[in-house]
């Protein structure tokens, strides 16, 4: 009985992977706003256990869900952003970020205005969905929006069922501040704004008018009572003054926009270039300025006291230190709405106002605390260059973020984390007082927190400088490329520790067309027809690794599974690896490119949809992770498998699997 049971099990299995999957099923409707506005509504039905991602995915996740639709050359006016259902947010391990999904139903609403007599209207969707055990490719689908007198009025009685999924059940994707991540976030925006605020406190444009502006509301105030008052409605308009600032961000732009462009090559050139005029400026090269016109103005208008007096003395302040808040501020308001919250803006302003006018306010009420001021000075300027290198840096993150996005290898590990050794070496150098900058002043000793400081900053530029061989950085994770976007995984030493770990090769060298997959040295091929021949070559069974850029299952595996001694040596030594990755979105060269034979009247125009296609046809499965073992005659040496967490499972089926290999 025991045996039946078995046998029916495993033939369930291997019914099971060998299986085109279609989980998500899509359906359209419209809804008539207006004579000439429409929404819209997508909506997808997902099987039991499956799982939609979000349109809003964090950079290096799983693939999101994208609409694109038809303008109808111009006759179709898209307003506004895709706003989806709130889902389900987990942080996930193998990502390490939080991702957002949907569970059996997410709906899709896109308002549009139709100028011409447009009868229905053209979209396509992209998407990924998963499971517990495996990942499909991106797939797209074509979507028709059908325009007509049948589609449902504004002003068209509608069920108290519907009522509730229109008011209910969808909200904007990029306004979902209330759940815990999103929280995290923008305490975390608060905070370093706040840091900043300060930081901007200690700068040669702010810190002297403390005690100008409050020595000016001491002869304002007739009483200390009048004092502390005046004092919390000038710290209070300061706060507004910056508040306005997030808020103007935030109608103008939309965190919605913002998060897109914060992956897009020119949002990110742009900004790279507006930090170094930034840095430069505050190395000393230029001064940014507003017109003295706007300053002088806002001056005549302070004189007038009262209440609107208060609030144009602060609009001064403003004004008169934007030479110096303005590349902080500037920096600030990009970080904070390319988070994708709505409110980023604002809160970061918040948290940064409030530095600023604290100090302010409590110095104009109580004026006797401004004798325990440190004199202004030289250190001032050291601040604000200090500020400068710190702003050189984040430079070459945005730099950074547009080469991963066109895949150019410009700016790979390396050279970033070259240029981080320079800019901040060189920082340490200039507090050491061996560079000079233009508006420093003569410098006869050091102090000891400036001597501090530079000890700090030398101690953090030797501690980069082992990533050049790499090391990990784990302080800096964040902020250089991955470590597999390099000239090598494995450092400048790369040419001498792969060769001992490539099995059979000609002078132990790494063969054309393969590479060594980080962090298990495993030799692995990405293109078929060269991974093959390899294997015939050095008279090797091939394992084919059906995987995914952002296959969270797949990952799993490696991390967890593929690094077991037991299963390493196997993949390193006794089969000829070969990776194929399903949602590549390089595109094939024009001779590589062949019409569909799933999809009839369909081009396979990227690397990603040749191997996708190859899976499906070839092994009757669309999911991945997929593993199959063959000889050289391309047939399977056993029936493949797909998502095994079990280490010991996997190791005997890739054992079962050698054993039948005959060369």
């Amino acid at each position: 009985m025991k045996k039946i049971f078995l046998l029916c099990t495993l033939l369930f299995v291997s019914l099971g992977q060998a299986q085109i999957f279609n989980p998500v099923e899509w359906s359209t409707s419209v809804e008539k706003l207006s004579d000439s506005e429409y929404k819209l509504i997508s909506t997808a039905t997902i099987e039991k256990g499956w799982h939609l991602y979000s349109q809003d995915v964090p950079e290096n996740g799983p693939i999101p869900t994208t609409f694109t639709y038809d303008d109808g050359a111009g006759a179709i006016k898209i307003k506004g952003n895709t706003i989806e259902n709130e889902g389900h947010t987990v942080d996930d391990p193998v990502f390490e970020m939080e991702i957002t999904y949907f569970e059996n139903t997410a709906t899709f609403e896109q308002k549009v205005e139709v100028s011409g007599n447009e009868t229905s209207i053209e979209a396509m969707v992209e998407f990924m969905v998963c499971d517990d055990a495996r990942c499909l490719p991106p797939t797209e689908v074509d979507l028709v929006f059908t325009l007509s007198e049948k589609a449902a009025s504004i002003s068209e009685p509608i069920t108290e069922e519907e009522a509730h999924t229109n008011t209910s059940t969808l909200k904007n994707h990029t306004n979902s501040s209330t759940n815990k991540s999103k929280e995290q976030g923008l305490w975390g925006i608060f905070f370093i704004a706040f840091f900043s605020g300060f930081a901007a406190l200690l700068t040669p444009c702010v810190f002297p008018m403390i005690p100008m502006t409050v020595s000016f509301f001491t002869k304002q105030s007739k009483t200390k009572a009048a004092g502390i008052k005046n004092a919390v409605i000038y710290g209070f308009s300061i706060i507004v003054i910056y508040v306005i600032l997030g808020i103007l961000v935030s109608l103008i732009f939309g965190a919605d926009a913002l998060n897109a462009l914060s992956t897009n090559v020119w949002f990110n050139i742009i900004f790279f270039l507006l930090l170094l005029v930034f840095a430069a400026s505050f190395l000393g090269a230029f001064e940014i300025m507003l017109p003295n016109s706007w300053a002088n103005k806002v001056d005549s208008q302070a004189d007038r006291g009262g209440l609107i007096g208060i609030f144009f003395m602060a609009l001064a302040l403003a004004i008169v230190s934007f030479s110096c808040t303005g590349p902080i501020v500037g920096t600030l308001l990009v970080q904070a709405a390319a988070g994708g919250s709505q409110i980023g803006p604002i809160v970061g302003m918040l948290g940064f106002s409030m530095a600023i006018a604290l100090p302010f306010a409590i110095f104009a009420a109580f004026p006797g605390w401004l004798n325990s001021l440190p004199k202004s000075g030289g250190w001032l300027n050291t601040v604000k260059v200090v500020l400068g290198f710190l702003e050189l840096a984040l430079a070459f993150k945005f730099l950074s973020n547009a080469d991963l996005v066109l895949q150019l290898h410009w700016l790979e590990r390396e050279v970033f984390i070259a240029i981080w050794i320079a800019i901040f070496g060189a920082l340490a150098f200039y507090l050491f007082g061996k560079i000079q900058l233009p508006h420093d002043s003569p410098l006869t000793h050091i102090s000891v927190g400036r001597l501090s400081l530079g000890l700090v900053v030398l101690s953090f530029t030797i501690y980069m400088i082992p990533g050049l061989w790499g090391a990990p950085l784990n302080l800096i994770s964040a902020f250089p490329p991955p470590q597999h976007y390099s000239e090598s995984p494995y450092g400048v030493g790369y040419t001498q520790l792969a060769s001992s770990h490539v099995p059979g090769g000609q002078h132990n060298e790494v063969p054309e067309g393969a590479h060594l997959m980080p962090p298990h040295n495993i030799l692995a091929f990405n293109d078929y027809d060269k991974g093959l021949a390899y294997a015939k070559q050095v008279g090797k069974p091939v394992m084919i690794d059906f995987t995914g850029h952002a296959c969270v299952n797949c990952r799993k595996m490696e991390q967890n599974v593929w690094i077991k001694p037991k299963v390493l040596d196997i993949l390193k030594n006794d089969v000829i690896l070969i990776s194929l990755y399903v949602d590549d979105k390089r595109k094939l060269k024009d001779a590589e490119i062949v019409d569909s034979k799933l999809k009839p009247g369909k081009k396979l125009k990227y690397i990603g949809q040749k191997w996708s296609e190859l899976q499906t046809i070839k092994y009757k499965t669309n999911s991945q992770p997929f593993y199959v073992l063959m000889d050289h005659n391309e047939e399977n040496l056993l029936d493949p498998v797909a998502y095994t967490p079990d280490a010991d499972a996997y190791y005997n089926w890739l054992k079962e699997g050698i054993s039948k290999f005959e060369k």
